[in-house]
């Protein structure tokens, strides 16, 4: 089974993020092993004298998750037209090392928008030179009337984009 390193980039304890991680892990039970990271509002804040000599503990743990992992799945809201702040804190920590460098890499953005941090997060995507396809890459605009308070994906579409995606991720690795 390959291990699939998720980052959920929402703040939110009932977030519609964690809720597709949770189907995701669901429909890929038989393929995957996740390792899930909700803690990101525990990472420090971004200091680069501390990124290379004298990083913090939980930093080099999350750097290992990511060095370790075959893959990562991000998936993530938008907040004020872009990427959450303590994804981007995550992601900043990471900018110095080569983790990311050819990394199978999983994009979902799921919002009431989501274009415009969609379109961010692919961005740094690149420049971390993350590995990732168009189908790689899933907008699901409106997340909040295509999931229920259980958390099942009620919207047709929905459920066929996620399955597509996680075909697309599986030839990714």
């Amino acid at each position: 089974m390959k291990k699939i390193f998720v980052i959920n980039g929402s703040a939110s304890d009932n977030s519609s993020n964690q809720k597709l991680i949770d189907n995701f892990a669901y429909l890929t039970k038989e393929v995957f092993n996740l390792t899930v990271f909700n803690d990101l509002k525990t990472l420090p804040h971004f200091n680069p004298e501390f990124s290379v000599a004298n990083t913090p503990k939980i930093i080099s743990d999350f750097r290992h998750n990511i060095e370790m992992a075959d893959g990562v799945l991000i998936c993530t809201p938008e907040y004020i037209f872009s990427i959450p702040s303590g994804l981007k804190n995550a992601i900043e920590w990471c900018v110095s090392t080569t983790l990311f460098t050819d990394k199978p890499t999983g994009i979902i953005t799921a919002s009431a928008n989501g274009e415009k941090g969609h379109e961010e997060l692919q961005l740094i995507a690149n420049t971390i030179m993350a590995k990732f396809t168009p189908e790689t890459a899933l907008l699901i605009k409106g997340i909040k009337g295509k999931i229920n308070e259980s958390g099942n994906i009620i919207d047709d579409k929905t459920k066929d984009d996620l399955k597509k995606f996680i075909d697309a991720f599986k030839k990714l690795l």
